[in-house]
């Protein structure tokens, strides 16, 4: 099973995406393979700006796509990597950062409490934060 980034399946969605080839086609690799997955947090980011948010969890489901619950167990481990990514950006002097978690350490909790490889354009807080997920990243991912 492979958790999307709500990064994937906005760019799976869009033809006009820069990375809509690379999504689409793993989505649908997945698809027909180990299976592909999202979970509550991801599900609410796709629903903001969505025209019908009641009917995205039904849609996604009839393309095949799973819908996982998030775990309570995940919470120590979103939080332990949170808390590092707050003492990072203090020693930065950068400016502050909310005081819940981000979306992206829920989601990162999740992929590393079931050792579920994570796909997504976003690298950074999931490489430094969660190094023992698995990224399943497009190719040239972070370079110019």
């Amino acid at each position: 099973m492979i958790l999307l980034d709500t990064n994937v399946l906005i760019d799976a969605f869009d033809p006009s995406a820069r990375l809509h080839g690379w999504a689409s086609r793993l989505i649908r690799e997945g698809l027909l393979g180990e299976g592909v997955a999202i979970n509550p947090v991801i599900l609410a980011e796709l629903c903001v700006g969505d025209c019908q948010p009641d009917t995205v969890a039904t849609r996604l489901e009839t393309l095949g796509i799973v819908l996982l619950d998030l775990p309570a167990a995940a919470s120590p481990r979103c939080a332990k990597a949170y808390s590092a990514y707050l003492d990072n950006r203090r020693k930065q002097n950068a400016p502050e950062a909310p005081k819940s978690p981000l979306p992206d350490f829920f989601i990162g909790a999740h992929a590393s409490l079931l050792g579920l490889p994570i796909a997504t354009a976003d690298l950074s807080r999931y490489q430094t934060y969660f190094p023992e997920i698995k990224l399943i990243i497009p190719p040239l991912a972070g370079k110019p």
